[in-house]
């Protein structure tokens, strides 16, 4: 994976986005994406260094844009697979069930989904990379036509 920036390996105390606050109506699903995308958690922020202008095996990836009724963290086209990063509103009973939805979905569409939590991001971002690689190498691995046989 891109190695961190000097100096760029902390950031465990670093904010998020208040689920106290209530969230404001928008009329639109792309009028709330491009909010989500103006006001992106520390833990968003600093992924989206290393997801964005292709930097992960030239893969093209885009910071919250809307899937159905859903708005996707970060989506591969290509590999049909989203990134997501969570807060601890996901970790409750309401956001476990809200996530099963979403992910279920999504499977359904044939997307991947892949979660790592704030922290992870802030504190362990070599090893999120390393693990979202793994699961880029398996989704362009399977999304390539079978080698022609030896003979053919």
């Amino acid at each position: 994976p891109p190695s961190l920036a000097k100096g760029d390996r902390g950031g465990c105390e670093r904010r998020s986005r208040d689920p106290a606050l209530p969230m404001p109506a928008y009329h639109t699903q792309r009028e709330h994406a491009r909010a989500l995308r103006s006001n992106m958690t520390d833990a968003e922020q600093r992924l989206w260094r290393y997801l964005r202008r292709r930097q992960l095996l030239d893969v093209q990836f885009y910071r919250q844009r809307p899937l159905g009724s859903f708005i996707a963290d970060f989506w591969a086209p290509a590999l049909k697979l989203v990134v997501e990063v969570d807060g601890g509103q996901h970790f409750e009973a309401e956001g476990v069930a809200s996530d099963a939805r979403r992910d279920g979905w999504m499977r359904e569409q044939g997307i991947r989904v892949v979660r790592f939590d704030n922290r992870q991001v802030l504190c362990e971002t070599e090893q999120v990379l390393e693990a979202l690689l793994g699961v880029m190498k398996e989704r362009l691995a399977a999304s390539l036509p079978p080698s022609p046989a030896k003979g053919d």
